[in-house]
């Protein structure tokens, strides 16, 4: 393997080059973090690591990805191909796969996702209230996130509605030990007891990694931080990357305290800050700097970069909503075309438009669909996370794969047919004694002698229906056929009235069965060979219906890929978070919206360090110019109230570096956003 080529400044050299012991480095926005990680590892292989000796931690499938490919590049296909990279839950799988039946597993385990969890525990509360269930499933994450079991979340509530959401924990935990399932936030929870109460375990794992990296460190919650301890010993060979000051996922478990803790249990910690940003401007950092100096720091940083001090920062002061949006339009068709003598035009995608909340994008869609700019939206939920079509893709699931134990939950519950959490709880007792699938105990003859026939009656009934959904799936082609098809299917199990007596609005329930039919439409589309894409349909060879359930979850998870789309972006700060464009629209930068506040609940010095956070992480994302958008007039609920800028306005000391702007440009932009309003391009 060559060695890495040097491209790396004094920081992130001595980074790099810290290979014994405990090390912190603290990589502030556009510090070049991820080089750093790929760097280190190389160095760690110079020095004799085997490549499965390392192991890479990440926070999400896409940066694992990213982080892949960049080490391949550096070291070469053969030495990336068995590197441990990976996020924490994917790490988790991995150990449970090995070890599982040491804590109580079969080897193959089910992994249920939100949905069936919510499901789960409707069943285990006697529920149908979803929002009820919902804060149950909230509750009994944040708690399996801090370490605790059932026994340890009675003791630590306080309240009611705590108490209430503890009982209901220990009998969840009883259902998924019954189906042999496990939820997300056990892929941690498992392997952290497997590490803490198995010696030989222990030691095998910590062999197996000598090294551990692990990206965005400030997420951590308890249970991940401990788990790195118990992975990396007494040996305490780790590199953690991360920085306290884009800490923003408090409201989920992580903790801001696992940074203050290092520096504790590990008195021999190296720390190195990356102060360099290699992504925005000097006005830009200015502003980041002057807004978090705002929260107490745990380390100290200031980030700085050597491209020049740039445009300044502008507010934008509009009448409410509409006004914003058109302004925000108005803004990037100025900058498009060139107006304000940044140099031609600029593509889509160099734009994005970031707020808090997710409701705050509906009047930007509207003004950006009117001005005929293409954009997507990050950050919401995606056609495909939704419950009726995730309701769906269990039974196609089940078609292709009957062993699939969390598509089974979900469709034999999908709709209601009679079979409770105490058949199911039986039946996953008997199919776990057998090692064998719940569809596949289904017809095993000695299932009577465990349940009533009653019970054995209804779930054998459901194994009909699969088998003969599968039988006629594998036969029918061609969209019409395979429309037909699926919609007797759904008329066969009234899924149509389960939506109906599930919702409490029937124009919601009707939305629902409509994105039920369009999911219909476009499997029939593929049967009948017919593959929408940019640019037109493109015509394929005709599919069955049971072929293109085969390549579902491949379809799905590409789905929603549109990195490579020249498109406007509108996205939470929360989803915006470790994405950069040159040109950012900072909306509701108003108190009540940024820092957030719901009704009258009194805002903890702790939220609003957070909040601070999130708005550093905001200003941080733009590269080359930011506009922050604040309303003279707000939405809140029905009512229209007087809009108060947010006081992160005044911390970002902007009056220091006030913009002197030629009468000439205020011309243009005016009207640019006149033409904005009327939905047709300026000429310049």
């Amino acid at each position: 393997m060559n060695a890495p080529a040097v491209s790396l400044n004094n920081a992130q050299m001595q980074a790099v080059h810290h290979l014994e012991g405990p090390c912190l480095v603290l990589a502030g926005a556009g510090s070049g973090k991820t080089r750093v990680i790929v760097h280190k590892i190389a160095r760690l292989l110079q020095h004799g690591l085997a490549p499965k000796q390392i192991a890479a931690i990440t926070f999400t499938n896409k940066a694992a990805a990213e982080m892949r490919d960049r080490a391949k590049a550096l070291v070469g296909p053969r030495a990336a191909k068995d590197l441990a990279v990976s996020t924490f839950h994917s790490l988790g799988v991995r150990m449970l796969r090995t070890d599982g039946t040491r804590v109580g597993l079969k080897a193959n385990f089910s992994i249920l996702d939100s949905d069936d969890v919510l499901n789960v525990l409707k069943e285990a509360g006697g529920c149908s209230d979803n929002a009820l269930a919902r804060r149950w499933q909230w509750t009994i994450s944040l708690w399996k996130n801090q370490g605790l079991d059932a026994d340890g979340a009675e003791a630590a509530a306080t309240t009611d509605d705590e108490r209430v959401a503890a009982r209901v924990m220990r009998l969840f935990q009883e259902r998924l030990q019954a189906y042999q399932a496990v939820d997300f936030d056990d892929l941690i929870k498992l392997p952290l007891v497997l590490m803490q109460r198995d010696e030989e375990a222990r030691a095998r794992w910590q062999q197996q990694f000598q090294h551990v990296l692990v990206d965005e460190y400030q997420d951590t919650n308890t249970v991940q931080y401990e788990l790195l301890k118990a992975l990396v010993g007494e040996r305490a060979h780790f590199t953690a990357v991360g920085d306290d000051d884009q800490s923003i996922y408090g409201w989920r478990g992580a903790t801001i305290d696992n940074l203050k803790r290092l520096p504790l249990e590990f008195p021999q910690l190296t720390v190195i800050p990356l102060e360099q940003n290699y992504r925005s401007t000097g006005h830009i950092l200015q502003a980041a700097n002057a807004v978090i100096a705002g929260n107490p720091k745990i380390f100290e940083k200031k980030l700085w970069s050597e491209f020049g001090d740039g445009e300044p920062v502008r507010v934008i002061e509009c009448d409410g909503e509409e006004h914003e949006a058109e302004r925000a339009v108005a803004r990037i068709q100025s900058l498009r075309n060139g107006s304000t003598g940044e140099g031609g035009a600029f593509k889509f995608s160099d734009f994005a438009i970031l707020y808090r909340a997710n409701h705050q994008a509906r009047v930007f869609e509207q003004k950006l669909r009117g001005a005929q700019i293409p954009y997507k939206v990050s950050g919401g939920q995606s056609y495909f996370d939704r419950a009726e079509i995730k309701d769906l893709c269990a039974w196609l699931r089940l078609l292709v794969n009957p062993d699939d134990d969390p598509a089974f939950l979900r469709a034999c519950t999908t709709p209601k047919r009679g079979i409770g959490h105490q058949t199911l709880a039986s039946l996953g007792e008997f199919a776990s004694r057998w090692k064998v699938s719940l569809f596949e105990a289904l017809f095993a003859p000695s299932l009577t002698a465990t349940l009533k026939n009653r019970a054995v009656e209804s779930l054998q009934e459901f194994g009909r229906e699969v088998n003969e959904l599968q039988h006629r799936a594998g036969r029918t082609s061609g969209g019409e056929d395979a429309k037909a098809l699926l919609l007797g299917w759904l008329k066969g199990i009234q899924y149509e009235q389960h939506l109906y007596d599930s919702e409490d609005s029937e124009k919601l329930a009707a939305a629902r069965w409509t994105n039920v039919l369009d999911f219909v439409d476009w499997i029939a589309r593929r049967c009948g060979g017919e593959i929408t894409q940019e640019g037109g349909t493109v015509e394929t060879e005709r599919q069955t219906v049971l072929q293109v359930a085969q390549t579902i979850s491949i379809i799905l998870s590409l789905a929603d890929r549109q990195e490579d789309q020249d498109v406007v972006t509108l996205s939470t700060l929360h989803a915006a978070k470790g994405l950069e464009w040159p040109h950012v629209v900072l909306a509701g930068v108003n108190e009540g919206l940024l820092p957030f506040r719901s009704g009258d609940d009194d805002m903890t010095v702790e939220r609003l360090e957070e909040e601070r956070r999130l708005m550093y992480v905001g200003i941080t994302r733009a590269r080359t110019t930011l506009a922050v958008s604040t309303l003279r007039r707000r939405k809140k609920g029905r009512d229209t109230i007087v809009g108060v800028p947010s006081r992160f306005i005044a911390e970002m000391k902007l009056d220091e570096v006030k913009a002197k702007e030629d009468p000439r440009e205020r011309l243009k932009k005016l009207r640019a956003e006149l033409a904005a309003r009327s939905g047709s391009v300026p000429a310049t």
